[in-house]
């Protein structure tokens, strides 16, 4: 299975930067094995059933990109250098992991100025990536990371505008409730309050469990023998009600339809053994074609990057050729791609 399998040709004008305004009025493809129909989000609960279980992954993004200052003194006199800080994730004893920009600007023990309330410490350096200390903790610590930081943009979005206030509200989900995502769950995004009602009123019921999204979603597949690619470790948790909601919709015959390939790596990871037991811990599931599915019946999610993992993944789901066909169909329909774009409600065949 070769990287370059995975790997197709996409329109720079297709990769949306802003979201759909209003968020329920993006394109929905939907692809029912090999049946294409062209649709929007807003008219998701005629593509759905009474019954239907909707996964949501409730984490929450963190504004997560800082820029501070390091100052010195130096024979010269006080000196200063601009640094740029995204904040991947805590460690056991509150220090957090950083790609810094540039790394080799900050000492060990120096500190680094975000706001006038919001600094931190350089404690270690490991593999590329700065471990800080910050000079608050709980509600303080993220009321100040709010006003200092700003939403970390996907790398393609970044290289073509930075984040702004509206990122804000536009890359966080209606529902989030966890801190702790440096990238948003991003099918999520389109559904608004009134949709989730109207879902309910149709009969649709809903999970929810928590992934927190790294940066390594993003990171690219280096090696050309897919099957050897090592993921990266999420944090997730599935409650012992999700998965006794998550069973009780099996039991009864309807489908388990994660909302976002986040959802569904975690609730497979819960479901290893053949049905999704109370989980917590640290996920690297990495699936690609030839994987057996245990709980996701259907996926709702956005078009992906080419040669991503995320592509592997609809592969798995729907089938190497049905993808290619998805794919070609809404390159050709110019729906648009990536972090803010279009989604796609993905129905495998059933044998």
């Amino acid at each position: 299975m070769k990287l370059s399998d995975f790997d197709f040709d996409l329109p720079e004008d297709l990769i949306a930067t802003r979201p759909a305004v209003p968020r329920t009025s993006a394109r929905l493809l939907v692809a029912k094995g090999q049946q294409i129909s062209d649709s929007i989000v807003s008219d998701l609960p005629n593509w759905l059933s009474p019954g239907d279980r909707l996964v949501l992954n409730d984490t929450r993004v963190i504004p997560a990109r800082l820029t501070g200052a390091r100052h010195r003194d130096t024979a010269q006199g006080p000196m200063q250098a601009r640094i740029e800080v995204t904040l991947l994730e805590p460690d056991a004893r509150g220090n957090w992991s950083a790609l810094i920009k540039p790394l080799k600007k900050v000492k060990i023990g120096e500190e680094i100025i975000f706001s006038d309330v919001l600094r931190a410490t350089m404690q270690s350096v490991t593999d590329g990536q700065g471990f800080l200390r910050f000079n608050l903790e709980g509600n303080d610590f993220d009321a100040a990371l709010n006003a200092a930081g700003a939403m970390p943009l996907p790398p393609y979005i970044a290289t073509r505008r930075p984040a702004d206030e509206r990122d804000k509200s536009d890359y966080q989900t209606v529902f989030a409730q966890n801190n702790g995502a440096v990238a948003a769950p991003t099918a999520s995004l389109h559904f608004d309050e009134a949709l989730l009602s109207e879902l309910a009123a149709h009969g649709v019921l809903f999970s929810y469990v928590t992934l927190h999204v790294g940066a390594g979603t993003f990171l690219p597949v280096k090696v050309q023998d897919v099957t050897t690619h090592k993921m990266h470790a999420e944090w997730g948790q599935v409650s012992a009600a999700a998965a006794a909601e998550i069973n009780a919709t099996k039991q009864a015959g309807k489908r388990v339809i994660p909302v976002g390939t986040t959802a569904l790596r975690l609730i497979e990871t819960a479901g290893r053994e053949g049905q999704i037991t109370a989980w917590e811990g640290d996920t690297d599931i990495f699936i690609y074609p030839g994987f057996r599915f245990n709980v996701a019946d259907a996926l709702m999610t956005n078009f992906h990057l080419p040669k991503s993992t995320l592509m592997m993944l609809v592969s798995a789901l729907m089938g190497y050729d049905e993808v290619r066909t998805i794919y070609n169909h809404a390159i050709t329909e110019k729906y648009r791609f990536f972090s803010y774009g279009d989604a796609s409600l993905l129905i495998p065949k059933t044998d």
